[in-house]
């Protein structure tokens, strides 16, 4: 599906959302390690990759395909 049928204001608002949780997350994570906070880093790590996974769920729910619109692959992140 092309991206200009699948992009609407749901759409955006949605995936900022997605967005604004994932930086949250990643923020917390950068924290842990700035501050040598091994004791959450695996905790914050977990967050943050699951938002991550939750980012690129939605945009597949959405039939969004982004290898065809030039992005490459991700790293298989750690469960």
């Amino acid at each position: 599906m092309a991206l200009t049928e699948v992009i609407d204001e749901h759409f955006l608002s949605r995936y900022r959302a997605l967005l604004d949780a994932e930086d949250a997350a990643f923020d917390e994570l950068e924290h842990c390690y700035e501050d040598g906070d091994r004791a959450h880093w695996e905790a914050d790590l977990r967050a943050w990759t699951t938002a991550v996974q939750k980012r690129m769920a939605y945009l597949m729910r959405r039939s969004v395909d982004m290898t065809s619109a030039g992005v490459p692959p991700l790293i298989t992140l750690p469960a």
